[in-house]
This record gives C-alpha cells, structure tokens and sequence, in this order.
C-alpha cells in the first residue's frame, strides 16, 4: 500500500470518527458538565432540598402565620400568603441557579481552566458547546424546580391541581435570566468583581421589587418598572395562575411566555456568536 494511499485511508478514519462528535456534541458538553457538578453535589443537594424546607417553614409557620392572624386565612390575592408567595420562591430558587451555572463554570470555561478551547480542538463546535451548558443548566433547574414543587405540594401552597406547570415555567424564568448573564460572562476577560457585582446589584433587586413577597401594584409607580422587565416577575405571574388560579387576562399570559422565551432565544443565539468569535481567533 502506497503512502497515499495509507493516508487517505487514514483520512476517511479521522473524518467518520468526527461525525459522531460533530452531531452531539452539546450532548457530550453536558455530559462534562454533569460530571464537572458531581464535585459540587453535595451543596446542589443541601440547597435544592434545604432552601424550599427552610423558606416555606419561614414564610408558612413565620411571616405567613402573622400575616394571616392580622389579614385573615385569605389574606392576599384571595390565598393564604404562603400560596401566594411559594411560586415566587420556586422562580426564585431557578433563577439563583441558574446565576450560579451561567457565571462562574463559564469563565472557567473560556479563561480560569480553558476546557472550551480543549473542546474546540475537537470536532465539537463553539455553538455546541454553549448547547452542551444550556443542557446541563436545564437539567438543574429541573431538578430544583420539581423538588421545590413537591415540598410546596407537602406545605399545602398548591390549591390548583396544574400548579405542577410552574416546574416548567420556572425552568423557563432561569433560563431567560440566565442567558444574559451567559452573554456578557462570555465577553470577560478578567473577573475584577463583575460577578460578584451582578449578585448584589442585579439579582438581590430583583428578587425585592419583582412581585414576588408582596403584589407589584403595592409599589410605587416609579418603582414598578424593574419587575416589568424582570424575568422573574413574569415567571411569578405566570407561575400564580398555574398554582392557585391568580386573575389575570389571557393576553397577558401569553405576554409573559412571549417575553421569556425572547429573552432566552436571543441571549442564547449571542452567546453562541460570542463563544465562536472568541473560540476561533
């Protein structure tokens, strides 16, 4: 056999092993990122079970039992307040994770411990790549999403019977959160307390003026703007007609899935300029 021969024989080998790589490759991102998560398990498990039992204990036998003793058993929105305020915590919960996933692993990725660059040698692409955390990232929020229902269930904060929908939708509040938060870390080259500055200054507001420990329209009018624009009001809003059957016009359902979905889908498709622009230099 001729040398070229032998390397085209060797050709046609590297370029069937690439096909598989090639066309799931975010799936074999998120596998690396399920095993990067093993060596964080135990914290996902204490705050993905402890979280929903310590704040719905606090809010249905703590500040719920004193809002109920002065406003009755019906005390706000025609709930209980611990029917009331439990969505807003699931949605909040899903958007704390997916704070966590979205920031840190992926300036590790690009900058810290550059295993997207080692990926990219391969014949994974940058956009598979971004596919492979978001993956990884849904699997999460599912996961905390479903364990916070099932508590609220066991609290009694769950009079609707398709209040298991707000798995979904606070999957969907994460991501549209999240997916931003992906964008601008995808462009840092240097973490000078960028990070640390969207924890204090972006997440903490918004989970204080987004409706969800007290209805949007108690806030003053200049205020209510931050949880029009939130995620994680429309996620709360949506969530409440699921789990107790809160009023509200059909158009504006359809608005909050329409706003969350456009939020992920836009960050989500920059992200993945960002990573092949960065990735490919």
């Amino acid at each position: 056999m001729s040398a070229i021969e032998t390397g085209q024989d060797a050709a046609r080998t590297a370029l069937a092993a690439a096909v598989r790589p090639r066309r799931f490759g975010a799936w074999y991102v998120a596998e690396h990122r399920f095993r990067v998560m093993r060596s964080y398990l135990q914290t996902v498990l204490v705050t993905g079970f402890g979280n929903p039992l310590l704040y719905l204990l606090a809010m249905g036998l703590g500040l719920g039992s004193l809002v109920s003793a002065s406003m009755g058993p019906n005390a706000v929105d025609g709930v209980s307040y611990l029917a009331f305020v439990a969505p807003a915590l699931l949605c909040t919960a899903a958007v704390t994770v997916a704070s966590e996933e979205f920031t840190y692993p992926i300036l590790l990725g690009f900058k810290w411990n550059p295993t997207f660059f080692g990926i990219n040698a391969s014949p994974i692409a940058p956009g598979q790549i971004i596919d492979g955390v978001v993956i990884a990232v849904v699997a999460r929020l599912l996961g905390t999403s479903a364990v916070y229902y099932l508590f609220m269930v066991l609290f009694g904060a769950v009079p609707d019977p398709g209040g298991w929908v707000s798995i979904l939708i606070g999957t969907l509040g994460g991501l549209a959160f999240g997916a931003p938060i992906m964008a601008y870390v995808a462009t840092l080259e240097q973490d000078t307390g960028q990070i640390a500055m969207l924890m204090r200054f972006v997440l903490l507001p918004l989970s204080l003026f987004s409706g969800t420990f007290f209805p949007l329209t108690s806030m003053p009018a200049y205020l209510q703007w931050i949880g029009w624009v939130s995620p994680l009001w429309h996620s709360t809003e949506l969530s409440r007609v699921f789990t107790y059957g809160m009023s509200e016009p059909l158009w504006l359902s359809i608005v909050h899935v329409l706003y969350l979905v456009a939020l992920f889908v836009v960050f989500w498709r920059w992200s993945r300029r960002i990573a092949a622009r960065r990735l490919n230099k």
